[in-house]
Formats: C-alpha cells, structure tokens, sequence
C-alpha cells in the first residue's frame, strides 16, 4: 500500500448545459447565472476519482472510507459547453493509528492548457 506521488491519466469532459442547469436548480441557484462553483465537483473531483477508487495498488476500501475534506481554488469558473480537462494524482498517502489519510488533488485546465481550478480532497480510510 502507499501510493503517494501517482499521477492518474487526464479525463477530458464537457461542461454540459443540461446538467449544469440540472445541477443549479437542485441547489437552489438560478441556471442563467451560468456554472455552480460546486459544480467543480463533477468535472474535477467527480471525473478522476474513480481511477483512484478502482486502482488495485491504491487499495482504497470504498465501505470504510470519509470523505473528510474538500476544498476548491479557481483561476476562473468554465462555461457551460466549454471542454475541460481533469488530471488526479495522489499528493500524500500517510497512516497513523489504524487510519489512512490520503490527500488527492485534481487540477482542471482547458483545451488550450490555461488554469481552470484546483481541487484538494483528504479521504480517511479506516483499517
């Protein structure tokens, strides 16, 4: 186990209108207003962490883990249509008294390469 430092491959994703309106109206924000900021959940988080989930050296058992942390940093919000791409890579993976602390951070970028936004997750996988 320990898997600190892997890079997963980039997942490429589009922003798309309906779900972004789907998503805003579930959360009470009016779709004219354009993308949620916590919408960076599906194209960021949401589009890499299943390859965390489903590497075998990873190890990460899905019935014992918390989601413990999230956090978000934006160059700029993408537009709905626009095409993103979602690379993860394991920052740290540390174990402590029966715990694993695994940090995963995901950096979102458009077609052309400029910053989209950053996203760091702390997942506690219990022993």
């Amino acid at each position: 186990m320990g898997v600190e430092g892997k890079t997963y491959p980039a997942v490429t994703s589009v922003i798309e209108p309906d779900r972004v309106a789907a998503f805003a109206k579930a959360i009470g924000a009016d779709p004219a207003d354009g993308v949620p900021p916590t919408y960076a959940a599906v194209y960021s988080l949401g589009a890499t962490a299943p390859q965390l989930f489903g590497d075998p050296e990873a190890e990460v058992d899905f019935g014992k883990l918390l989601h413990a942390d999230q956090e978000f940093e934006w160059q700029r919000h993408p537009a709905a249509g626009e095409t993103v791409t979602s690379q993860g890579r394991v920052v740290s993976d540390i174990s402590r008294r029966g715990m694993r602390f695994l940090t995963y951070e995901t950096n979102t970028t458009t077609v052309d390469g400029s910053a989209v936004c950053r996203s760091r997750t702390l997942f506690v996988i219990r022993s």
